[in-house]
């Protein structure tokens, strides 16, 4: 069987398990009858984005349909100078603790500007009542 048999095979294998039909998987795919079965007998082509599509509908993770063991994925390890790593963190803490120095400041301004405006109304309503 060729890649895209066995993704179909586990799709198949997947929607029994849900006791979902073809008709079930096209209403949840806003396609039709016909165009789902014509995914399942591989006559039309599968994107990535329906592939997702059904193993959403499906409530599997993609890596399942691919028939993909996330054990067998390899990661590089990566080694890193624990004091570039030290450098990062004080450039991110010193980069937040920038942002979050100008959202006070800004914050400050925005409630003396409410103070004024308060102000301004009172003034308003005692010159009205006189």
């Amino acid at each position: 069987m060729d890649t895209m048999e066995v993704i179909i095979e586990k799709i198949k294998e997947y929607r029994k398990k849900k006791g979902f039909s073809h008709e079930n998987m096209a209403e949840e795919l806003h396609i039709s009858q016909a165009a789902y079965s014509k995914i399942e007998k591989n006559e039309t082509k599968l994107t990535v984005d329906r592939l997702y599509q059904i193993a959403e509908i499906l409530e599997t993770p993609v890596y399942e349909l691919l028939d993909v063991n996330p054990n067998n994925i390899y990661n590089q390890q990566n080694f890193y100078d624990a004091s570039v790593g030290h450098q990062e963190i004080q450039n991110l803490y010193q980069e937040n603790k920038d942002k979050t120095e100008k959202i006070e400041s800004l914050y400050e301004e925005r409630l003396k500007d409410k103070d004024k405006m308060i102000q301004q109304l009172q003034d308003i309503i005692t010159t009205l009542k006189k």
